[in-house]
């Protein structure tokens, strides 16, 4: 029944969901539209907000990072021994739904520990499970497997790198999101009362449960689209030709890699030992993805060869990015945002403001898809509403967070490196998304009610 269900999302979504580019371009005139009605500004305040600093550019650096995440990772899987562990770790499954819940177990993990690790180990897992069940005759939906391999984007907001509890740990922050005024009225939040709190532990481990096993229920019985259709077959690398120039030694010499891969490693000693996992972002990450794929491979000639061909599936970041900075640009720059999420909160109780707090972030979200971006947005409307309803400040942060990572379920943009790496069609999972957005968002809300009662 479930399985059915499912297949008749994904068929509607796959009839009726653009390219992820054209709904980026759709979103930004329903921005610009909603911006004039709602706030009413000017068509020139919308455009300068758009292109501004603020705006369409603002995500450059960001971009560049996950640029590097998409092609260092794929870098990374090229490399005989983390394709042979990540191959074991794909033939345990037997069945297709054993495949599904596997692959969305693994990325919740990864994604609780850090997003980005979570962004690639997904999309790696998907792309390998997938590939083995193909070799070994399991009948298995690869636009399933996919889809939960982007399942860890529904709980990374309560993990370890959740942008809006951990911008609230220190006074510094505290002032730089919520303003001079409010954050003298409110104390910094320790990381154990938001992320490892009791409330947490329970909404996160329930996702940890539930997405999983729907993803096992929706596993096609019969007459699953064949793995084939969709799995990219491995392009096994060509023999290098013997090197005949002293450069062509130099650049496949294990010796010459070491010379920088050494350096790196010892950085990141460093960083882990002053920062700390628990700090982990994206620069991180990119080291030690850079560093392991240079002395996996061996050489910088092999290590630049397989950067090449992982930089193919890089179009969409580079496209699609700006135009959802220039959005996020006129969201925050026009006040939308702020209207949004104060019409939802005016209409609340304080045993409804948390559940409330939850929808608008969600809302939001599907137009400003950035962790921090949206706590620079919503933080000090959800942090003053809840100084008004004598709320527990801990509580409408972790609102935030859940209807951040919610919608992630509807919105593209943080799938686009998986898209890349598993060759597949965003309209080809949002089906199957769309019911982890149903089930979890039910779950989470639950769970604020109860805890606000």
């Amino acid at each position: 029944m479930l399985s059915q269900l499912g297949h008749r999302f994904e068929r509607f979504f796959r009839a009726t969901t653009p390219d992820p580019f054209v709904l980026a371009v759709g979103l930004t005139l329903v921005v610009f539209a909603l911006s004039a009605i709602v706030t009413g500004a000017s068509p020139f305040e919308v455009v300068r907000a758009w292109q501004g600093d603020s705006g369409f550019w603002s995500l450059l650096a960001f971009s560049m990072q996950m640029v590097l995440i998409l092609v260092t990772g794929h870098a990374l899987a090229a490399t005989r021994p983390v394709r042979a562990s990540i191959a074991r770790l794909a033939r345990l499954p037997r069945t297709g739904a054993q495949a599904a819940a596997l692959v969305a177990a693994g990325a919740m993990v990864a994604a609780l520990l850090n997003w980005g690790l979570g962004l690639i180990v997904g999309a790696l897992l998907a792309r390998d499970v997938g590939r083995a069940c193909r070799e070994r005759g399991v009948e298995a939906h690869y636009p399933l497997l996919v889809a939960a391999g982007y399942g860890g984007f529904i709980c990374w907001h309560g993990g370890l790198s959740g942008t809006a509890p951990l911008k609230m740990t220190t006074p510094p922050d505290v002032e730089r999101f919520l303003g001079p005024e409010l954050a003298a009225t409110v104390d910094p939040v320790p990381f154990t009362d938001t992320v490892l709190g009791a409330g947490n532990l329970v909404v996160t481990g329930g996702l940890l449960v539930i997405v999983p096993l729907l993803c096992a229920l929706l596993a096609p019985r019969e007459g699953a689209a064949p793995i084939d259709d969709f799995v990219p077959a491995p392009e096994p690398a060509p023999p290098e030709p013997p090197a005949e120039t002293v450069p062509e030694k130099i650049e496949r010499s294990p010796l010459t890699m070491l010379l920088i891969a050494v350096p790196l490693a010892v950085a990141i000693g460093l960083w882990f030992v002053e920062v700390g996992i628990g700090a982990l972002d994206p620069n991180a990450i990119n080291l030690v993805f850079l560093t392991l794929g240079l002395l996996l491979h061996g050489s910088l000639s092999r290590y630049a060869s397989a950067i090449s061909e992982a930089t193919r599936g890089a179009a969409g970041i580079v496209l699609q990015f700006p135009f959802y900075a220039g959005i996020m640009g006129v969201m925050r720059s026009t006040g939308l945002a702020r209207e949004i999420a104060g019409w939802l909160a005016s209409h609340a109780s304080a045993e409804t403001y948390p559940a409330i707090t939850f929808l608008s972030a969600g809302l939001v979200n599907l137009f400003v898809p950035s962790g921090g971006g949206q706590w620079a947005v919503q933080g000090p409307i959800a942090v003053e509403a809840a100084r008004a309803f004598d709320i527990p400040v801990e509580q409408v942060i972790m609102a935030v967070a859940y209807g951040d990572q919610w919608t992630n379920m509807l919105q593209p943009f943080w799938a686009l490196p998986l898209l890349a790496i598993t060759g597949i069609r965003a309209r080809d999972i949002l089906g199957y998304t769309a019911l982890f957005l149903l089930v979890g968002g039910a779950w989470m809300v639950g769970c604020l009610l109860w805890m606000a009662a």
